[in-house]
């Protein structure tokens, strides 16, 4: 069978917010139409995508493979979408999105100097998903710290960075010069895999409320200077690595050459 990306982008929707109503509220359509579609694409498919309550709408086994599926595709066609129409107007642009506290400025002013004819904006990588916006074609390329899903993306090593642990001011270790791993153990430590966080901002307020700790790079840590957090090395653990990033796909070009160019400078020992 030939995928419909329309019953597929209706199937997203649904599968996101658990709720026919609010779904079709989201797509701009009727309800019975998305309802008849899903429907349409459950008979297409041999297999039901969704347990139906009266009060939620839940993915079956079969329904959570599509959705970790169809994320990737939607991403993919999206991206090729911005691409074409992109090469279709005139003039260059190249969108180089970066990670918090990572500086990507002098590179820029670098390829700048060298191909005056393409217009370059920045644009800031989410802190949860801050490779989506590569897969996506919002941004040509990434400057970003692992760990982070490299599948499909070319990634350029430049560098690496010490973390450091964040702590409230009023926490019995905020008096050491440097702590190690050992030190941290029973401590609440806030990342994405036991407390998930929209914001960095909505990290430290939580952190500096006595909710936990993180371990952060250091130039984040130097982003956020405030009386009530204390920032303190630790020094077994080990760094994380730097990179810039691009799409597989991106060929010779604007791309390319930031590449080269913007490796050049991030790698020298003074960047």
């Amino acid at each position: 069978m030939d995928l419909d990306l329309r019953k597929l982008r209706y199937f997203v929707a649904v599968a996101e917010h658990r709720h026919f109503g609010r779904a079709a509220e989201a797509l701009f359509i009727a309800q019975p139409v998305l309802s008849r579609q899903i429907r349409a694409f459950e008979q297409e498919l041999g297999c039901p995508l969704f347990t139906r309550t009266t009060r939620s709408v839940e993915l079956t086994p079969a329904g959570r493979q599509l959705y970790e599926e169809a994320r990737g595709i939607t991403a993919t066609v999206a991206g090729a979408v911005r691409r074409v129409r992109e090469a279709g107007r005139p003039g260059q642009r190249l969108v180089v999105g970066f990670s918090a506290g990572l500086h990507v400025a002098e590179a820029i002013r670098a390829f700048t100097a060298s191909h005056p004819e393409v217009t370059v904006d920045v644009l800031p990588l989410p802190w949860p998903e801050r490779d989506a916006p590569l897969r996506e074609g919002r941004a040509h390329v990434g400057f970003l710290r692992h760990p982070f899903d490299d599948t499909g993306l070319h990634t350029v090593p430049v560098g690496h960075e010490t973390k450091v642990a964040c702590l409230p001011a009023s926490h019995p270790l905020a008096g050491r010069r440097a702590l190690v791993m050992a030190d941290l153990d029973g401590e609440p430590v806030l990342d994405g895999r036991k407390r998930r966080t929209a914001s960095l901002d909505e990290k430290f307020e939580l952190i500096a409320s006595g909710q936990g700790v993180a371990l952060l790079p250091l130039s984040i840590s130097r982003l956020y200077a405030r009386p009530d957090l204390v920032y303190l090395p630790v020094t077994d653990f080990p760094p994380v690595g730097t990179c810039l990033a691009a799409p597989e796909s991106h060929g010779p070009g604007p791309v390319a050459d930031f590449l080269e160019i913007a490796a050049a400078v991030l790698c020298r020992p003074d960047a």
